[in-house]
Parts: structure tokens; C-alpha cells; sequence
């Protein structure tokens, strides 16, 4: 059985470890990310670190909303993961990104519902004014991935 409810993959022509820097960087998410418009490490935290937090602000319109989230991994080059809470674990967000031949790379964005869908649709309505997380987290992947690219390859040819 697949635990992810939402993923999309996108070549980009930028190496896995500037990649890498990217999506590890929360506190430029706002830059690419779809929904995302900022993140500041907590805690002291500075980087990406199994165990660090981060606070994430969210906006869906007139909606705007944070997140608590904690690293979950931390695989410079390879992978970054990290769990959302919202007073309970509410997703798990993992990008893993492949090393192609010619240098560049592959990036998997993945996202795991950790609640059960009922409370999901309802705290996701009430919080977020979205009815469906799942496939707006399934649009917002796309959308996500393409920026990513579009920004990782603008700094590559920097």
C-alpha cells in the first residue's frame, strides 16, 4: 500500500546538491514554494538537521495559518524530509532528489496525510478554507515543482 497522497516528479538542470540547498532551505520556501510564504527556524536551529524546527506560514487566500514542523531527515544531496503538525502530526513532506547522468538531477515531491480523512477535510475547511487537501496538495506539487526548477535553474546559470 502507498502511503503518499500526493507526489510529482520534474527533471532540473541544476546539480542534486543545489537542489538540495533549495528545498532544505525553509526559510526561502516563499520563493518557489506553492502555498508556503515563509519559514524561520526555531529553537535555535539554523539548517537542515534531523530534529530541528521550523515554523511555516501558509496563505490559500484571505487564509493564512502556520505550521510546526520538525526534520525528519537530512541527506545532503539526496534527501530532505520533515513532519507538519497543527496541535496534532498532520503531514509528512519529503523531497527526494536523483543524481542524473549528465548533472542533473531528478526531484520527487512526496506528502503523506498523517490524519485520518475525516478530521483532515474538516481542520483543512476550517483552517485553510480547503475542502480538499489531498488534491490541492496534488495541484500544488505541480505547481511547486515547476517553480523549483525555474528557480534552481536560473541560479545554476548565475
Amino acid at each position: 500500500m502507498n502511503r503518499w497522497t500526493a507526489e510529482g516528479s520534474i527533471e532540473i538542470a541544476a546539480s542534486a546538491a543545489e537542489v538540495y540547498d533549495l528545498v532544505s532551505d525553509v526559510t526561502g520556501y516563499g520563493a518557489w514554494t506553492a502555498e508556503t510564504t515563509g519559514a524561520r527556524w526555531l529553537d535555535g536551529s539554523t539548517g537542515p538537521v534531523v530534529g530541528g524546527r521550523f515554523v511555516g506560514r501558509n496563505q490559500n487566500g484571505w487564509h493564512r495559518w502556520s505550521t510546526w514542523c520538525r526534520v525528519t531527515a537530512a541527506d545532503p544531496g539526496r534527501l530532505f524530509e520533515f513532519q507538519v503538525s497543527w496541535v496534532i502530526p498532520t503531514a509528512l513532506w519529503r523531497y527526494e532528489i536523483t543524481p542524473t547522468a549528465d548533472g542533473s538531477c531528478q526531484v520527487t515531491e512526496r506528502t503523506a496525510r498523517l490524519t485520518p480523512l475525516a478530521v483532515s477535510r474538516l481542520g483543512n475547511l476550517v483552517l485553510a478554507g480547503i475542502a480538499d487537501r489531498d488534491g490541492r496538495n496534488r495541484r500544488n506539487i505541480a505547481r511547486t515543482l515547476q517553480r523549483l526548477k525555474e528557480h534552481a535553474e536560473a541560479q545554476a546559470r548565475a
